[in-house]
């Protein structure tokens, strides 16, 4: 009998069985509120509705449309004042196809990567498919939940690739500017591939964020289109390479692809030049956070380390439960409130994430079923 290869026998993402469970509380009971996934509740712009309806639906090239990648090169040459080429851009299929790529392109089977806890689940996963050993890297309160190179010496000191995330998914914490020079540097002198997820950029409660680009030149940055454009299902990424890397990522593309979604790309155009409702958008997760940090702690969770931008909090539950995920299901089946597990993110067992980008009306009540519930348990 034909056996499935080891590479896929992988962690599933199991706050997507959340969501598959709260979509079926939502069609049995109609009272579902889904905190638990990192999808924006917005209406798009009508510009990026006609630029959709108006797109050619052929293949575009294989590293996306020209004039997107122009677009990206001087949206990240105005926001950062760095200087950033097209030739630098390859458009993907969303971050996610952007890293399946990457990955292949910098990293051979038996290579190392280096990877936080907390930390984003499908980086790790994507990196054990592909038969890359995973070096995880603990960073805690006391590090703002942000890796240092003291850090990547004694945890991954094997790492061919490190990942750095800022704003970072679960925490929202931000990588200061110095730090992420410090990074950028250390990565240099030890010929590791630095890869700056900055998909959150734009969602900052205050402090700078910075671009790796900024302080180096062999520093890949990640983009996406779903976070502050709010564009989740159109599948929009992009990478920002080296020189080196970008046509071993265009013919990984090439092969695994054909190129990006045609008319997520048109749309795309159109978004970045009509953001004033996205940054309205931002505005509101700051207000969201302001209502929730105080009913959490009310709860009873903690939260060390407020975030300083996304849309997440990261609380821990532990004088609540020592099983998020049987918390998770249970709060969902009790009162249609729908979080993400923290054992998606990390080794925790009493961690929680929640997401802060639906409507405000919609967080207060959540948190009010949630506090009955807890205090009736």
């Amino acid at each position: 009998m034909a056996q499935v290869s080891p590479r896929s026998q992988i962690e599933p993402f199991r706050v997507m069985d959340i969501v598959g469970l709260a979509h079926e509380r939502q069609r049995t009971h109609g009272d579902a509120i889904m905190l638990c996934v990192g999808q924006p509740a917005a209406v798009l712009p009508d510009s990026v509705a006609r630029a959709a309806a108006n797109a050619d639906h052929g293949y575009t090239p294989v590293a996306g449309l020209p004039e997107l990648r122009e677009r990206i090169a001087r949206w990240h040459r105005e926001t950062y004042g760095v200087d950033t080429r097209a030739d630098n851009v390859v458009v993907t299929t969303g971050s996610s196809g952007g890293l399946v790529a990457l990955f292949v392109a910098c990293l051979s089977a038996g290579d190392h990567i280096a990877i936080t806890d907390p930390g984003y689940p499908a980086y790790r996963n994507t990196a054990k498919a592909l038969d890359v050993a995973v070096d995880i890297v603990p960073v805690g309160p006391e590090d703002h939940y942000q890796p240092s190179p003291e850090l990547f010496e004694r945890f991954a000191p094997q790492a061919r690739a490190a990942i750095v995330t800022s704003p970072a998914n679960p925490t929202g914490t931000i990588i200061a500017p110095e730090q992420l020079g410090r990074l950028c540097r250390w990565a240099e002198e030890k010929d590791v591939w630095l890869i700056s997820d900055e998909i959150y950029h734009g969602l900052s409660f205050g402090p700078e964020t910075a671009t790796a680009r900024s302080f180096s030149q062999s520093a890949i940055v990640v983009g996406s289109m779903s976070k502050y454009f709010t564009m989740t299902g159109w599948r929009v990424g992009w990478l920002i390479l080296p020189d080196e890397l970008v046509e071993p990522v265009k013919n990984v593309q090439g092969n695994l692809a054909l190129c990006p979604p045609a008319v997520g790309q048109y749309a795309a155009l159109a978004a970045f030049d009509d953001t004033a409702s996205f940054d309205e958008l931002a505005a509101r997760y700051a207000t969201n956070l302001e209502v929730a940090l105080p009913a959490l702690e009310k709860m009873g969770f903690s939260v060390p380390v407020a975030p300083d931008g996304s849309f997440y909090i990261w609380a821990d539950g532990a004088q609540l439960t020592n099983d998020s995920q049987k918390f998770c299901a249970d709060l969902l089946d009790a009162t249609g409130v729908a979080l993400a597990p923290g054992v998606d993110f990390s080794a925790s067992r009493t961690h929680v994430r929640l997401s802060l980008c639906g409507r405000t009306e919609d967080l207060v009540a959540a948190l009010e079923r949630m506090q009955e519930w807890i205090k009736n348990s």
